[in-house]
């Protein structure tokens, strides 16, 4: 989606580098590829392995700065800082009209490594959210594999998708929803999926509101209105990280049983009703007979 106005978005609401420190064994290469493929998206369990010791330079702690709406739309970062301020505005607005208390997320931009407070964590590991710290972390190359990689397509609302998917695990950990699942199992009715696919529909209802939902230091809505392309890229998105589809392109076979995120057709599904209905209602993954 495309940022509109003549404004700025302020600074401070994305950090920016990493820790550095110990990171675990199979950072990169075939096996950080696999790393990759089982946490995609995770939920916030994080096991990287066992820890070999190595460390990694130390980079830079800062936050990122104000951005202009064209820099918004041009600069991945500047994207990232624009869309999280979108979804603080969306969703403490959802969630307080629910009788709710909202408190908005920390958002990492990395790069190479950090710490959270789910354990150490590589750009291997993927975009993910840590319930112990309620943060979102994301090195935004990730997009470039998402597109090489998996076949996804590349594009805004394909990444603001992810960032609003991780915004929904957050949710989900603020509504009491991720201390109620059973996170454990795996398998395609899994309360593992459930969450993962609610993270979806949460993703969809922001943005199928987000051209409505205005900035308040400006009255303007903060996106203009999402095109069918710009729908395109972010289903394409979701259908590239699906179960199956990441279990096809690994070279082996497809297995139900193993499923922690759903396959690519419900992934897209869920997305869908969340941006159709916009009702957290409608996204109740846990109380579907059918996913």
């Amino acid at each position: 989606m495309t940022f509109q106005g003549d404004g700025s978005f302020g600074g401070g609401r994305v950090r920016t580098g990493g820790n550095g420190g110990k990171i675990a064994a199979g950072g990169g290469g075939a096996v950080g590829l696999v790393v990759l493929l089982v946490y995609l998206f995770s939920n916030g369990q994080i096991n990287l392995g066992v820890d070999d010791g190595t460390q990694q330079p130390e980079q830079a702690q800062g936050t990122l700065g104000a951005c202009s709406v064209e820099q918004a739309n041009t600069d991945r970062n500047c994207r990232l800082s624009a869309t999280a301020y979108a979804l603080d505005t969306y969703w403490e607005q959802v969630v307080t009209d629910a009788g709710g208390d909202f408190v908005q997320p920390e958002i990492v931009s990395f790069d190479a490594s950090t710490s959270t407070g789910c354990g150490s964590a590589t750009s291997a590991t993927g975009p993910f959210y840590c319930p112990p710290d309620s943060t979102i972390y994301l090195d935004v190359s990730f997009y470039d594999e998402l597109e090489s990689q998996f076949g996804g397509e590349d594009g805004p609302l394909a990444e603001e998708y992810v960032t609003a998917h991780e915004y929904g695990h957050h949710i989900q950990n603020i509504t009491g929803v991720m201390d109620q699942a059973n996170r454990e199992g795996t398998g395609a009715d899994s309360d593992s999926v459930r969450t993962e696919l609610q993270a979806d529909c949460y993703a969809g209802m922001w943005a199928g509101d987000a051209s409505q939902t205005k900035n308040p230091d400006t009255g303007e809505p903060y996106l203009a209105p999402i095109t069918a392309d710009q729908l395109k890229n972010a289903l394409g998105a979701a259908a590239a990280v699906g179960d199956d589809h990441i279990q096809e392109q690994s070279g082996g076979g497809v297995n139900p049983d193993t499923w922690t995120h759903g396959s690519s057709a419900q992934r897209q599904k869920w997305f869908t009703i969340g941006y159709e209905k916009g009702t957290l209602e409608a996204c109740d993954t846990f109380s579907a007979t059918s996913l």
